[in-house]
C-alpha cells in the first residue's frame, strides 16, 4: 500500500464476443462492439496508469491474457451492480486505505487529471461523484464506507445519480461533484472515429 492510502476500483469485464456492449451490438453487431469496449479498455488503463495511487481491477471474471499485468486484480462479488461495488469498496476500506475511487470502463471522455481531482476532493468531501449524461455516474469516490449509497438504487436506470445524492444528503454528508460525461452505452455515444 502506498504512502498516500489512495485507492482506485476499476470495474471491468473480460472483452468476450456477444458479452460486452450488447446495446451496442444490436445496432453496431458484436464484432465492432467488442472492438469498440476494447477501446475502451484501453483508454481507461492508459488513464488510470499515470494516477498515483494504488489500483484494483475487479473482474466478473478470471482472465488469462496479461492486459492488466501490474495491477492487483479481485473477481466481482455480488447479484446485483451494488453488491459488487459495496463489496468493492468494504475490501479496500478494510485494507486501511483513507480515500476509495471506482470507476468503469465505459467513458471515453476520463482523464487522468479527472481521476485525479477526485482524489483530492475528497481531502475535504465525505463523498465526491462524476455524474453521468445518461443519469449514472462515472465515479464515485468515498473518504469512508457508507453502506446506505447502495441500498435501494434503481441500478441501470437514470435515477441512479440523484438517488444516490439524495442518500448522501439523509445521511448529512458532504459532497462535490465533478463535470459531467458520456457514457457509452448506445451507438449515438460513441466518439465518431471509433465507428
Amino acid at each position: 500500500m502506498n504512502k498516500s492510502k489512495q485507492a482506485l476500483i476499476i470495474f471491468a469485464r473480460k472483452p468476450t464476443l456477444g458479452k460486452v456492449k450488447t446495446r451496442l451490438a444490436a445496432t453496431l453487431g458484436e464484432a465492432k462492439a467488442l472492438e469498440i469496449y476494447s477501446k475502451l479498455l484501453a483508454h481507461t488503463r492508459a488513464v488510470i496508469v499515470k494516477v498515483d495511487c494504488d489500483k484494483y481491477v475487479f473482474l466478473t471474471q478470471e482472465v488469462t491474457d496479461d492486459f492488466w499485468q501490474g495491477f492487483d486484480t479481485e473477481i466481482q462479488q455480488g447479484n446485483i451492480l451494488g453488491e459488487r461495488m459495496q463489496y468493492a469498496f468494504d475490501l479496500l476500506f478494510n485494507k486501511g486505505y483513507e480515500k476509495v475511487l471506482i470507476i468503469g470502463t465505459d467513458c471515453p471522455a476520463i482523464s487522468t487529471k479527472i481521476v485525479s481531482s477526485g482524489f483530492e476532493k475528497l481531502q475535504n468531501h465525505d463523498v465526491v461523484i462524476g455524474p453521468a449524461e445518461d443519469g449514472g455516474y462515472y465515479l464515485l469516490g468515498m473518504s469512508n464506507m457508507y453502506n446506505t449509497l447502495f441500498e435501494n438504487i434503481s441500478w441501470s436506470s437514470e435515477l441512479v445519480c440523484n438517488q444516490t445524492i439524495e442518500k448522501i444528503k439523509e445521511q448529512n454528508l458532504s459532497h462535490t461533484l465533478l463535470q459531467t460525461l458520456n457514457d457509452v452505452d448506445e451507438e449515438r455515444d460513441v466518439p465518431e472515429h471509433w465507428l
